[in-house]
């Protein structure tokens, strides 16, 4: 089942905050993660597409169909909370049955069905125990079950993670995607962790203010990002003016240095984006793009430390990382080095 917004557009009661003219399609057995500040609009996505907000301009359809006008209840979609909504006073299983009660399925099957479920996610030991007795992952892993047991056109993931230790985030996103790709399930993920969104979809679609500025591939929101918005959300970089000063070279009023500048002429304004992983430390003199400074503040993170590097003349430090911090300079290759146009 495929999923499409086309031009969807909302406003709530009295204010200009929502979404203005989201085009979006998630294709049968996609998982695409949908990032963005605090406000961006990633709820009120996940809202419209589920049905619990209505009154938008624009077309979303399953497979085709209209959703538009139907209720909640007749989508056929699974959906997780970030609370994960599960229901205290009754068992795991019957969490994990709920859905199938509602649709009618006989006693049996749904039990059945439930259990299945359970044992695909790692909890066939755990069907009778009451949602309280588990820990939060487990309680995850409940509510996928749940989601994925109505056997749902498409599934919405709302911040699943967003609870949990860090230490427990990596293991169940990594069994997340699996489940997600054994169903073939449709999948939208709402996350604020860009790890997550850049670990798990197939495509990354960032929103802000209420507007799509970017989906692409993982490999490519980061390594290409449309506009200094999506790079300074999405990873970590250091992002300075400069000017086209002739064809392969840059002027950053502090240094000269060589970049692809593709077809833009001499004077044109642009951001230069640097990655810190793309900078070298300490080259030997003569290095291409070779730039003499200094380390500053360090923080130490176990395999590497990332430091700042402080050229003189510089807006701002270039942000660096690796095994062993610059002492006396730092070079960036040219295939290395961003241009964002202004």
């Amino acid at each position: 089942m495929s999923l499409l917004l086309d031009n969807v557009s909302y406003n709530y009661p009295g204010s200009t905050h929502g979404l203005h003219d989201v085009s979006l399609d998630v294709r049968t057995g996609e998982l695409v993660a949908v990032i963005g500040p605090s406000g961006s609009g990633k709820s009120t996505l996940l809202k419209l597409v589920s049905g619990l907000e209505t009154g938008h301009s624009g077309r979303i359809a399953l497979d085709g169909a209209d959703m538009s006008r139907t209720p909640v209840h007749q989508r056929h979609i699974g959906m997780v909370f970030q609370s994960y909504a599960l229901f205290p006073h009754l068992s795991v299983l019957d969490n994990v049955a709920y859905g199938l009660k509602l649709r009618k399925v006989a006693v049996a099957e749904r039990r059945r069905r439930a259990q299945e479920l359970l044992g695909i996610v790692g909890l066939g030991e755990y069907a009778q125990r009451a949602v309280a007795q588990l820990s939060g992952g487990q309680q995850q892993r409940v509510a996928l079950a749940r989601a994925l047991a109505i056997d749902p056109r498409a599934l919405l993931l709302d911040e699943p993670l967003s609870a949990l230790d860090a230490s427990v985030r990596g293991h169940l996103r990594d069994q997340i995607r699996s489940i997600q790709q054994r169903f073939n399930a449709t999948t939208l993920l709402v996350t604020h962790d860009q790890e997550e969104a850049l670990v798990m979809a197939d495509r990354v679609t960032m929103l802000k203010d209420g507007r799509l500025l970017q989906i692409a591939t993982p490999r490519d929101i980061y390594e290409n990002p449309a506009s200094r918005a999506v790079a300074e959300f999405v990873g970590l970089s250091t992002i300075l003016p400069a000017k086209v000063s002739a064809p392969d070279r840059l002027d950053l009023g502090f240094a000269e240095l060589a970049a692809p500048t593709g077809r833009r002429t001499a004077g044109s304004a642009v951001q230069v984006l640097v990655r810190p992983e793309h900078i070298r430390a300490d080259p030997p003199v003569g290095s291409i793009n070779r730039l003499a400074g200094r380390t500053g503040a360090q923080r130490y993170l176990g395999a590497l430390t990332r430091y700042d590097f402080e050229v003189a003349g510089a807006p701002k430090p270039f942000l660096a990382e690796s095994a062993r911090p610059a002492a006396e300079a730092i070079a960036i290759a040219p295939e290395h080095l961003r241009l964002l146009d202004h």
